[in-house]
């Protein structure tokens, strides 16, 4: 006779539903959505680099929407019902303040969900320039006044930007000294090559999607900001505005295309504003997580500034941050899970861009 010992049924099917979900954990793979602008910019390649490079690693599966209205995708983010989004850090900013975009939901309210955003790494999504067809008979800056400028969307941070860096530059105010002209991005090209602007005063890429398909229609020619407006008091207190950075370029190594686009620059310096953002996440993700999705993107830094012509001078793996646009009045800081991936990486954080 065999001395079996019977154990409860209950006990069997306890044992084996934990054994299942200790190996299920094991392996498991988050899945998270994510909202990013219209492909051919530098923020839409780095969310799409990601969903790649988080799959491969076996951290995330993530579903990412393009062409999104990222004023409206931070605030998802910051809400709970998107994961990650991309973001220029002007929107941060001003949704603390309950300002701009968000000024139907005031400052308290602003404020509470703009705590609830952490970065997980810096994108240079562009460096405003002005820039016209030669057609157009334009010497420069100082030739604005009066002239239809495209100066970016209806709404939003390049806007803004834009009537600011013409203002610096020119004193000129749209609907004043000039007349700006709004459309949003997917009609960017059109509006340029159609003629019915003048001059376009826009954040450029070393190569840039748009001066590319536009010179088929003609050659163009690009200016930098000059030197002694750079210099100037005003013009450098707005390079440290949140979201915005110094950036300079040797004029000869600012590609712009294969031909037919002339850089202007007095001192073989191009020199420009950039709007500086990246992909954030709720602060409510698990550290081991965005420490992961962090990694992912660190570990694969040169496939991704490989991926496109203009990755080379689009921010990625820069946290230095003046040039990647932290500190100072911007007051979004990096999610703990992503220090932590960026200092095992070997590099530095300093600690007001820290949590």
């Amino acid at each position: 006779m065999h001395n079996l010992i019977k154990k409860p049924i209950h006990s069997i099917i306890a044992a084996t539903v934990a054994t299942v979900l200790s190996c299920s954990s094991a392996n498991a793979i988050e899945n998270l959505t994510a909202e990013t602008a219209a492909p051919g910019g530098s923020i839409n390649l780095s969310m799409v680099h990601l969903a790649e490079v988080a799959a491969e690693a076996g951290v995330a599966n993530i579903q990412v929407a393009d062409g999104q209205t990222l004023t409206n995708s931070i605030q998802n983010v910051a809400e709970g019902k998107t994961d990650i989004a991309g973001t220029p850090y002007i929107l941060p900013f001003l949704l603390s303040k309950g300002r701009g975009p968000y000024s139907k939901l005031g400052a308290e309210k602003g404020a509470e969900l703009a705590d609830n955003l952490r970065a997980l790494y810096p994108v240079t999504l562009g460096i405003f320039a002005l820039y016209a067809y030669d057609s157009k008979g334009l010497n420069g800056w100082d030739d604005l006044e009066g002239k239809n400028i495209y100066n970016g969307p209806p709404r939003g941070a390049a806007l803004t930007n834009a009537r600011s860096i013409i203002q610096l530059v020119t004193g000129l105010k749209d609907g004043e000294g000039y007349k700006g002209v709004q459309v949003n991005w997917g009609q960017a090209v059109k509006t340029i090559t159609d003629g019915s602007s003048d001059a376009v005063v826009l954040p450029i890429l070393f190569p840039d999607s748009r001066i590319t398909q536009a010179v088929a229609s003609g050659n163009m020619t690009v200016w930098s900001v000059p030197k002694d407006k750079w210099d100037t008091e005003g013009f450098q207190k707005y390079l440290r505005a949140p979201g915005s950075a110094p950036f300079t370029l040797a004029a000869s190594e600012a590609t712009l295309g294969e031909g037919g686009v002339t850089l202007i620059t007095e001192d073989g310096t191009f020199r420009g504003l950039a709007t500086i953002g990246g992909d954030i996440v709720n602060k409510n993700m698990s550290f081991d997580l965005a420490k992961a999705l962090t990694k992912a993107h660190i570990d694969t830094l040169d496939r991704l500034k490989a991926k496109a012509p203009f990755a080379k001078y689009a921010g990625y793996g820069v946290v230095d941050s003046v040039k990647s646009g932290m500190c100072g009045p911007n007051p979004l800081k990096y999610h703990e899970g992503a220090v932590a991936a960026w200092e095992e990486a070997g590099y530095t954080i300093d600690d007001c861009a820290k949590p």
